[in-house]
């Protein structure tokens, strides 16, 4: 059996980004390919039926907390106020936001650099490894990969789950983009093959790095992790879980199209209820205000992966918002595979074209709806279909769904592997 080191900076967290790494580790076992990976260290104290390699780093805002409570004396002095308290944490979120602009780079988690190469080369030294997967964000987990490739001469291929200075989500100002695209395509230049999440991903890297070794491997859902027989809501309930971004990852469209049916005696609006596994953001709580909608919208705030997994099973409906924006078009968000694992209808709302939308087409999983007229046409539609049927119909198509299973990713990486090894 092969061996290869997978860099994966959240990979012993439970975190989203761990999701596909811990997929493809599990998958390549089956598959010839012996994993190790070089992880960050964590408290969670999770167990895996394979080897964990911890390097142990404070990311950059705690190495900042730690050098303004010694600055300021707060970690000996017990004798604080509330006040105290409260303005010195105004002052510390306010130094974290600027300083992030010029000190976070290439990203916050810097400091896990050294250690991780130190831990990488101690076991390169001991053993034979035949290669390398690093996969970002953070993308000081490339680096980690760039340097163990030059010592050890081993083929590397670099994962990203999000784009690097090509994000569509990335903040920083023009001067910091300039220096860190540089420092992108330097660092990439080493790598034996690049591969990503969507095809468009593959594209826009392709372009920047002037190659064609970029190679589109979707996320997926566990399929050992699947749930059977259990039992819908005895409401028309939507869910959504995870993060929502105002004016973004926005439920507003639904909320006005939910208020205006009621409005016009179109549906009974407590035959509903919609719930959100999301962090309670006072926007989000002021839509739901503005809409009228409290006795609806249920916000019950993060909670773990395996309650959610559950909760989406029992599901009429399962809520996906996408921002409607041209950026957004080649994203697919890692929640869908979930979604396509729960088994449950999807409604989706964001831009009018782009990859989610041939996605659930193709599976025949639910339906992607751009705007606010279709969305209110929709809801109708399901509110009729339950008071029929007492449930929502679902008419996924197993033989294509099975396509974004993680056993399927792991054997595309497989057949790269096998490639760069040859």
């Amino acid at each position: 059996m092969r061996k290869v080191l997978i860099i994966a900076y959240p990979f012993s967290r439970n975190v989203i980004g761990a999701v596909r790494l811990r997929g493809l580790a599990k998958y390549l076992s089956e598959l010839s390919w012996e994993p190790t990976i070089l992880t960050v260290k964590s408290s969670q104290n999770l167990k895996f039926p394979y080897r964990i390699i911890e390097a142990e780093a404070d990311g950059l805002l705690i190495q900042w907390k730690k050098k303004i409570d010694k600055l300021s004396g707060s970690e000996n002095n017990s004798n604080i106020n509330v006040q105290q308290t409260k303005s010195r944490k105004s002052n510390f979120d306010f130094l974290l936001k600027m300083g992030g602009q010029f000190f976070a780079y290439p990203d916050l988690q810097k400091y896990w650099y050294e250690p991780a190469v130190d831990q990488g080369s101690k076991l390169l030294e001991k053993e034979d490894f035949d290669a390398i997967i690093s996969s970002s964000s953070p993308v000081t987990s490339h680096l980690v990969a760039n340097e163990l490739k030059k010592r050890f001469k081993i083929p590397w291929i670099a994962d990203f789950r999000d784009l690097w200075t090509q994000n569509p989500y990335y903040h920083y100002n023009f001067l910091r983009k300039f220096f860190e695209q540089r420092l992108e395509i330097k660092t990439l230049k080493n790598a034996d093959i690049l591969t990503t999440t969507t095809t468009c991903f593959a594209d826009e890297l392709k372009s920047l790095h002037g190659r064609e070794d970029v190679f589109p491997i979707l996320n997926g859902f566990d399929p050992d992790q699947t749930i059977k027989n259990t039992i819908l809501s005895d409401k028309l309930n939507l869910t959504y879980s995870g993060l929502l971004y105002r004016g973004k990852r926005d439920p507003k469209l639904l909320f006005k199209a939910l208020e205006e049916l009621d409005s016009e005696k179109s549906i009974e609006l407590s035959k509903f209820s919609i719930d959100f596994y999301s962090p309670v953001e006072n926007w989000l709580m002021n839509e739901v205000e503005e809409y009228h909608l409290e006795n609806v919208v249920n916000v019950h705030g993060m909670i773990p992966r395996e309650e959610v997994l559950k909760k989406q099973r029992e599901s009429q409906i399962l809520l996906l918002l996408s921002w409607n924006n041209p950026q957004e078009q080649g994203i697919i968000p890692g929640k869908i595979y979930e979604y396509l694992d729960a088994g449950r209808p999807i409604l989706s709302i964001g831009p009018s074209e782009g990859l989610v939308k041939d996605l659930i087409q193709s599976t025949n999983t639910g339906i992607h709806l751009s705007g606010y007229e279709s969305v209110k046409k929709v809801l109708k539609m399901f509110y009729d279909e339950f008071e029929e049927r007492g449930k929502i119909e679902y008419g996924g198509i197993p033989e294509e769904i099975d396509k974004y299973s993680q056993r399927e990713m792991a054997k595309k990486f497989t057949i790269l592997l096998d490639k760069i090894v040859e």
